[in-house]
């Protein structure tokens, strides 16, 4: 079977404090999106067989494709095995949730493969704090580290991504936060409500301070975003992704075609969000 793996953005990211973990309590707005990576996956009689086609990544136990597909396979008592080829189609250590994205694409076609009463939200957590979303709705409130989701009714909204090349891993943006950067919770309501009908969405992303403060040339991209047109220029998860909330698909489509004019080396997309 094939399958999407939807890319998402972070409609916002507050970084509350630390937790008594180690870990930092977050809330955020994840938004599913219409452009990622594809899968394919087919039953074999035994074993994990891996392809992954583009972007240099490693078909080797370490990918969390083949991870989630040891984590369901060894829950479900190992009915069969499976193989899997992966295209990445984008970029890496970007903050649009790709191998998190990838590994729950697993979980799904694992489940209708060979169906097993598992908890497949557990199996994902266990994976990544991200995982979890993508077997569920295309946007929902996260708390937590990310992993405690409210589903929300679907949001329509066109956007712009723009990735320059530069990999920014979530360890690293998180290491260069300090307690004063922390921030209050996001007003979920507000940042729906000024989406729907286009205006500023009163929201932000607490690690740009560091990650900006890292690659300073980020926040020169996102000034020229502003620019450009497009409003509610921010930085999804930890980076280094930048998106924009166009008007419409068209002008998405017309500011994407500018900056691949401009940026020929960028990674640039148009595209909307699940809804």
């Amino acid at each position: 079977m094939e399958l999407l793996a939807p890319a998402k953005v972070n409609l916002g990211l507050s970084v509350l404090g630390r937790r008594p973990d180690g870990y930092h309590e977050l809330h955020t707005l994840f938004a599913a999106l219409r452009v990622g990576d594809r899968l394919w996956v087919e039953a074999i009689p035994e074993g994990i067989e891996l392809e992954v086609r583009g972007q240099g990544l490693p078909a080797d136990t370490n990918n969390l494709v083949y991870k989630a597909a040891q984590a369901y396979l060894t829950a479900a008592g190992w009915p069969g095995g499976v193989r899997v080829v992966l295209e990445k189609n984008l970029p890496l250590a970007a903050g649009l949730g790709g191998g998190s994205s990838d590994a729950a694409a697993v979980l799904r076609a694992l489940s209708r493969l060979y169906p097993a009463a598992l908890e497949l939200p557990r199996l994902a957590l266990g994976l990544g704090a991200d995982v979890p979303f993508f077997l569920g709705p295309g946007l929902a409130e996260g708390r937590g580290v990310g992993e405690r989701l409210t589903p929300l009714p679907p949001l329509r909204a066109a956007l712009v991504l723009v990735n320059p090349g530069i990999a920014v891993s979530a360890a690293e943006a998180y290491k260069g936060l300090t307690p004063e950067m922390w921030q209050p919770e996001l007003d979920i309501a507000g940042v729906v409500e000024a989406i729907q009908v286009g205006e500023e969405p009163p929201y932000w992303n607490t690690l740009e301070r560091s990650v900006f403060r890292l690659h300073p040339y980020l926040e020169a991209l996102k000034q020229e975003l502003y620019r450009l047109g497009l409003r509610g220029v921010l930085m999804s998860g930890s980076g280094s992704t930048l998106f924009g909330l166009a008007r419409e698909a068209d002008e998405a489509a017309h500011l994407a075609g500018v900056l691949r004019s401009k940026y020929p080396n960028f990674w640039v997309v148009a595209t909307e969000t699940v809804s």
